[in-house]
């Protein structure tokens, strides 16, 4: 099994973490494919104070056991400014998750990891992007656009809308979208070797919209999903009041919770756990992993990150890589894939 790793946004703790990462004890006898520059590494292993020797290889080569860097010498160290956004931090954090995502496209990794991006930084580089999901669809030319998820040992967390205005959030909610986020949820946890996980299902408006007295999206919309849900053996419970889904989730009666909208889950998830968090983009036929925190610009370049989360989430990508093989023989990549540039697709990612 090989992971392969793109370096983050260089003005943040990404390289500090990919550092800790790639020295702690559990990860030294692991197959990595470290994606970036080489001197934004070297700088992350001085804040962080540990000492890396990866061998170099270039785009082309065939992948050597072990830790190896393709350094792509986008973004000079000696450049970088630390704590603050900047379009060539932005733009070497899209090239680096552009190469790892081709890699696995391609067989020649079997999981994807980055450590913490900054939106504004890649907004800087690229005013198109939108998040991560959008970026994945157009590099893989998906059919299907996957689904974030946050994990905990305690509970996961899937949801129907990702990184949209609160204030589009109920006109973008269907009954079908939302089963079609139940049937995702259930299959990506099966695939983790959850089968049969049962999902609660948060309501949209308070009370679950208390008999229509505070909107009709519960009764009308969510209702209807999760019958239909259930109807096809998927143990799914709701609309159910989203001050109390949680409670129930983390007291043992809920394997996941369905959200409506990204704070609705991210709020109780990083209350639960912010240094162990886990966000596992899931539905592209290999796992895509990351810390579920940010790029916390205001300890960058002071080697007090906390690398918790990061080596979580490399565990989770190798255990679900175990549990769902590549598939297939390993494609042959074209010249300049590790540069090659990310073109815009018709679809959006819901």
């Amino acid at each position: 099994m090989r992971i392969a790793l793109a370096i983050g946004d260089a003005g943040g703790v990404g390289p500090e973490l990919a550092a800790k990462l790639l020295a702690h004890e559990d990860m030294r006898d692991r197959d990595v494919i470290v994606v970036g520059d080489a001197s934004v590494l070297r700088m992350g292993a001085e804040h962080a104070g540990v000492a890396l020797d990866l061998p170099v290889v270039r785009p082309g080569d065939d992948m050597p056991a072990g830790q190896v860097l393709i350094d792509l010498a986008n973004c000079p160290a000696d450049s970088v400014k630390l704590g603050v956004s900047s379009p060539e931090a932005g733009a070497a954090s899209l090239q680096n998750f552009a190469a790892v995502l081709r890699l696995a496209r391609a067989g020649i990794a079997d999981a994807v990891m980055f450590t913490p991006y900054n939106k504004h930084s890649m907004r800087l580089a690229r005013p198109s992007y939108v998040d991560e999901i959008g970026f994945i669809d157009m590099v893989l030319d998906a059919e299907r656009s996957g689904r974030e998820f946050n994990v905990l040992d305690e509970v996961w967390n899937a949801r129907v809308t990702s990184h949209i205005p609160l204030s589009k959030v109920a006109g973008t909610l269907s009954t079908e979208r939302i089963l079609g986020s139940l049937r995702l949820t259930s299959e990506v946890m099966a695939g983790a070797g959850k089968p049969g996980a049962r999902i609660g299902v948060a309501a949209l408006n308070p009370h679950a919209g208390d008999g229509r007295n505070f909107g009709h999206e519960d009764e009308d919309i969510i209702a209807p999903a999760v019958e239909a849900a259930v109807a096809e053996g998927i143990p799914a419970k709701g609309p159910i009041p989203s001050d109390t889904v949680f409670v129930r989730a983390t007291r043992g009666e809920f394997d996941a919770v369905l959200t409506m909208y990204h704070d609705q889950g991210q709020i109780a998830m990083k209350l639960i756990g912010f240094d162990r968090g886990v966000t596992l983009i899931a539905g592209y036929g290999f796992p895509i992993v990351t810390p579920a925190h940010g790029t916390a610009f205001d300890i960058a370049g002071q080697g007090k990150a906390d690398p918790g989360a990061t080596l979580t989430a490399a565990r989770l990508g190798w255990d679900l890589a175990k549990l769902n093989p590549k598939r297939g023989d390993i494609a042959p990549l074209p010249a300049g894939w590790a540069t090659e540039e990310v073109r815009p697709s018709a679809m959006v990612a819901g």
